[in-house]
């Protein structure tokens, strides 16, 4: 079987319309952070080798070497969630009949709910990272495709607002308090970042526009 960062746009989308559980929101966020990073590579692959931007090619060939690398990592966030809300699900199904079992069941749907909770905290990141690269595309990038870089940011941002959603519901369900706040508190500081660094490369798009 495929995996999904290897089927077409069209199978994904009709698999995230579906009525089964998964794909979801979680491997959107990602998607959307993969799209960014390839939207950064186009920037950098669009300017590298004009002789108007020599001064900034070994700079912009070092970013598309680090925005390569964010496009897979987020491609691999696809499937990892995916994995983990399956993982969950099986936890849920488990047995309840006693109160051994319910007791087994309880603590297995906290480990995982804790991966679940880090899963797309991992995807937060990986988005902030990506609204940082699409700031150096917007500066140093081919004017003739600016407005990429600023498509870029934007789903960038979108990618870590998604994945909030995803860390802050499973963060919920966590009975270890400490756990989730320090989860949470990471989340809180990449979201104030992002909200500025978003707004500040979309501003610097438009303003070459």
């Amino acid at each position: 079987m495929k995996e999904i960062k290897d089927k077409s746009v069209e199978i994904f989308l009709d698999e995230l319309a579906s009525k089964q559980a998964t794909p979801g929101g979680g491997s959107a966020a990602a998607v959307m952070g993969a799209q960014a990073a390839a939207l950064v590579s186009m920037v950098c692959n669009l300017t590298i080798g004009k002789p108007k931007y020599a001064e900034v090619e070994a700079e912009l060939r070092d970013l598309l070497g680090e925005a390569e690398v964010l496009r897979q990592t987020l491609l691999g966030m696809v499937k990892a969630d995916v994995d983990v809300f399956d993982k969950l699900m099986a936890c849920y199904g488990l047995s309840k009949t006693n109160e051994q079992e319910k007791l087994y069941r309880g603590e297995q749907i906290q480990t995982v709910l804790k991966e679940a909770t880090l899963v797309p905290l991992a995807c937060a990141k990986a988005c902030a990272q990506a609204i940082e690269l699409s700031r150096t595309a917007a500066e140093k990038g081919n004017l003739g495709v600016i407005s990429d870089a600023g498509v870029a940011v934007m789903a960038a941002y979108a990618g870590l607002k998604s994945a909030a959603l995803n860390v802050q519901i499973n963060a919920a369900g966590l009975k270890d308090r400490t756990f989730a706040e320090a989860q949470l508190a990471e989340l809180d500081g990449l979201l104030e970042l992002a909200e500025n660094a978003a707004a500040q490369v979309y501003q610097t798009v438009k303003d070459k526009l």
